[in-house]
C-alpha cells in the first residue's frame, strides 16, 4: 500500500468510525426514550433496560452504514479538492482510480461488515430483544400497568387501574379478558394487589364482579334449538387472574422476518403454515438483506464519481457534492419502494438488486472518463495559427 493510499484511507476511516458510531448514539438515544419510563416510574432494572435497548444497535448499524461511507467518502475527497491536494497528486501522475482506491478499500471493508450484521447480527440481536419483549409482557406484565391508563398487557387482555397507591394496591380496576375466544370476560373490582407467582405474575381482586357472555339455549327451549349468547354475572368476594398466561402461544412461537436467517427467509418451512403473502414478503426480505450491503459500495462510487469526475474547481466542488447528495437520497427513497414493491409481488425481486449494483456501475463509467458519451470540441479561431505564430505567417505572405 503506498503512502498516498495510506494516507486517504486513514482519513476515510477515522471519519467513518467517528460518524457511524455518533449517528448511532444518537438513534440509540432517541429509541431508548420509549424505555427509560419503564426504570424511573415502573421499577424495571437498569441493567435490563441496557441490555434491552443495545439490542437494538446491530439494526441501527446496518441502516447508517451505507450512508456514513457515502458521506465520509464524498466529504473527505471534496476536502482533498479545496486543499489542493488532489492537484497535486494529479500532477504527480495518479489517475482518478488510482485516487479512488483508499475509498474503494474502505468501502470493501464497509460491505464486509454489512453483510456480517445482516446475515447474522442482526437477527440474532432481533430474536434477542423479541424474546425480552415476551418476558417483560408475560413475566414483568405489573411495570405496564399505569394508573388511569388503559394498559395491554397482551394482545387479548386489558388492564385499567384508577388509582395505583405507594404500596402497590390497585384501585377501580377493570379487566377485560379475551384470551378464551368465544367466551370474552370483563371483571371489575374495588381493589387489588399484584404478587409474583411460578408462572408469572398474577392479580388478587377483591369486591368485584365477572361478566361474561356465554352461548347456551334458552331456558325450557325445545331440543334443538341454536344456543344464544347471554350475559352471565357472577359476583365475588376474591378472585385471582393471571396476568402471563394469554391462552396462545403465537407470540412465543411464530418469528417475524427480522429474526430469521436468510436461508429461512428465502426457504421458509412449509409445516409452519404460512400465508403466501409472508411467503412473499420473506422472499424480498431475504434479498433484501443480501443486496443491501452491497449499497455501502455504491453509495461510496457515487461519492467518488462526483468528488473525482467533476475536476479542479477554483471555487470548490459544492455543486458537485449537492448533486450527489440527491442522487443518494433518491436512491435511498427508490430502496424503499422497490422493497414494498418486491414484497407484494416476487418478480420484482431483480430490481432489489439492480437498486444497489446498478449506481456502482454508473459510477464506474463516470470515473471512467464516461466512454461512448458524444463530446463536442472547443471551437479553434481561424486566426488563431497566425496569432500563436506570426513570424511563420509573414514568412507565408512573402512567399
Amino acid at each position: 500500500m503506498s503512502r498516498v493510499t495510506r494516507y486517504i484511507s486513514r482519513q476515510i476511516a477515522v471519519s467513518l468510525l467517528a460518524v457511524t458510531i455518533g449517528l448511532a448514539a444518537l438513534i440509540w438515544l432517541t429509541q431508548s426514550l420509549r424505555f427509560i419510563e419503564l426504570v424511573l416510574d415502573r421499577g424495571l432494572p437498569f441493567s435490563v433496560f441496557l441490555e434491552l435497548t443495545g439490542l437494538l444497535l446491530p439494526s441501527f448499524f446496518a441502516v447508517i452504514l451505507p450512508i456514513t461511507t457515502f458521506v465520509v467518502t464524498l466529504f473527505a475527497y471534496v476536502r482533498l479538492s479545496t486543499d489542493r491536494e488532489l492537484v497535486v497528486m494529479r500532477a504527480a501522475g495518479l489517475s482518478d482510480w488510482r485516487l479512488a482506491r483508499p475509498a474503494l478499500l474502505v468501502a470493501t471493508l464497509s460491505t464486509a461488515i454489512g453483510l456480517v450484521l445482516q446475515t447474522w447480527l442482526v437477527p440474532v440481536s432481533h430474536a434477542a430483544f423479541r424474546e425480552w419483549q415476551f418476558e417483560i409482557r408475560n413475566q414483568m406484565a405489573a411495570i405496564f400497568l399505569q394508573e388511569g391508563v388503559f394498559s395491554s398487557v397482551s394482545n387479548d387482555l386489558t388492564v385499567y387501574a384508577r388509582v395505583r397507591e405507594k404500596d402497590g394496591t390497585l384501585r377501580g380496576i377493570l379487566i377485560h379478558d379475551m384470551r378464551d375466544p368465544g367466551a370474552p370476560v370483563t371483571i371489575l373490582a374495588e381493589r387489588g394487589v399484584i404478587l409474583p407467582g411460578t408462572s408469572g405474575p398474577r392479580v388478587i381482586l377483591l369486591n368485584g364482579q365477572r361478566q361474561q357472555i356465554e352461548m347456551s339455549a334458552p331456558p325450557r327451549s325445545p331440543p334443538g334449538t341454536p344456543p344464544v349468547p347471554h350475559l352471565s354475572v357472577l359476583a365475588f368476594g376474591e378472585n385471582s387472574v393471571e396476568l402471563a398466561r394469554t391462552g396462545r402461544t403465537e407470540d412465543a412461537r411464530n418469528r417475524d422476518s427480522r429474526e430469521r436467517f436468510v436461508g429461512e427467509l428465502l426457504n421458509p418451512d412449509p409445516e409452519e403454515g404460512l400465508a403466501e403473502r409472508d411467503i412473499r414478503k420473506f422472499r424480498a426480505e431475504g434479498h433484501g438483506r443480501l443486496a443491501s450491503p452491497l449499497t455501502a459500495f455504491s453509495f461510496a462510487m457515487v461519492g467518488l464519481a462526483a468528488a473525482l469526475a467533476t475536476g479542479f474547481r477554483r471555487h470548490g466542488g459544492g455543486m458537485s457534492a449537492i448533486t450527489a447528495i440527491a442522487a443518494v437520497i433518491t436512491l435511498l427513497a427508490l430502496g424503499l419502494a422497490v422493497g414494498n414493491l418486491a414484497a407484494r409481488d416476487n418478480r420484482f425481486i431483480p430490481l432489489i438488486w439492480l437498486h444497489a449494483i446498478g449506481p456502482a456501475v454508473f459510477s464506474a463509467w463516470v470515473l471512467s472518463g464516461a466512454p461512448g458519451w458524444p463530446r463536442r470540441a472547443p471551437p479553434v479561431p481561424a486566426d488563431r495559427p497566425a496569432r500563436a505564430m506570426p513570424g511563420l505567417a509573414r514568412g507565408a505572405a512573402a512567399e
